[in-house]
């Protein structure tokens, strides 16, 4: 599933082509003929939230697209080829001098901006790590609420209310950095262990999301210097069974979750379970 960090590229990438620009035409997977409503608008903005892509229109409308696992965004030129069929299109929006194509994804939703303080589900998401005004001391104060004290933090970071933006590749690598067991419930952890997890992940997250940065995500180059702090593109995330690149244990997999159990990566030796 994209994370923060590929959202805000995919955004990079499609605002110079829409933002400004007039739908000519529009088709999606909704129904009847709700998404015709925006043919005729102006785009006004690309944005996103978490891991949510937002397409805003002068005339108060909104579209929110959520990519799920498999979903992704392609831009076009008018009478360009697909490289997909268009049995897979979940949205297609055509302004002049460029075709929007999302594949695959799971949420194409229409709504007015203004209902946006109430929306299910942007309504409940938890500070944007990669929002350029982030309150890191409100982000870390979610991780204090006493009905998180129990959950593991490797569950507690998916949690899109909690902080928004941070996903499964990002959970592991940031608590291996840390060398924090991502089993360890919350109210085990300090405010500064806390307060590192955060401030890591949003430092890593915006240097992969920053303009020219590679489609990949290389959460092993280090922000402030660019120099590789890893052999491999990862240190821990799908290397299970791999010898740990600090000291040689062994890389352990498991489930994590419990509405979304995801796989979580560790180091067993770097990442001990708290005392």
């Amino acid at each position: 599933m994209p994370e923060g960090d590929s959202l805000a590229r995919i955004a990079v990438a499609l605002r110079p082509h829409l933002a400004g620009r007039t739908v000519t035409s529009a088709r999606a997977r909704l129904p009847g003929p709700v998404i015709s409503k925006v043919v005729g608008q102006r785009i006004s903005a690309v944005d996103t939230a978490g891991k949510n892509l937002l397409i805003r229109f002068d005339g108060g409308l909104e579209l929110r697209t959520h990519l799920g696992l498999h979903g992704s965004w392609h831009r076009y030129r008018p009478g360009e080829a697909w490289r997909r069929p268009m049995s897979r299109a979940s949205l297609v929006l055509e302004v002049p001098g460029a075709v929007a194509v999302c594949f695959d994804a799971p949420v194409v939703e229409l709504f007015e901006t203004l209902t946006e303080p109430v929306h299910p589900t942007l309504s409940t998401l938890g500070p944007d790590l990669l929002a350029d005004d982030l309150d890191v001391d409100a982000a870390v104060a979610r991780f204090h609420d006493p009905s998180q004290a129990r959950r593991e933090i490797g569950d507690v970071l998916l949690d899109q209310r909690v902080v928004a933006g941070l996903g499964n590749v990002y959970k592991s690598e940031v608590l291996f950095l840390e060398g924090i067991d991502p089993f360890a419930p919350v109210g085990k952890l300090s405010a500064a262990q806390l307060r590192a997890i955060v401030e890591r992940a949003r430092e890593l997250m915006r240097f992969n999301a920053r303009p020219g940065a590679a489609a990949g995500r290389v959460t092993t180059t280090d922000p402030r210097t660019g120099a590789r702090l890893a052999p491999t593109q990862l240190w821990v995330y799908r290397r299970a069974g791999r010898p740990c690149h600090r000291c040689g244990t062994l890389i352990k997999s498991a489930p994590q979750g419990t509405e979304v159990p995801r796989t979580t990566y560790w180091c067993p030796r770097d990442q001990p379970p708290p005392r």
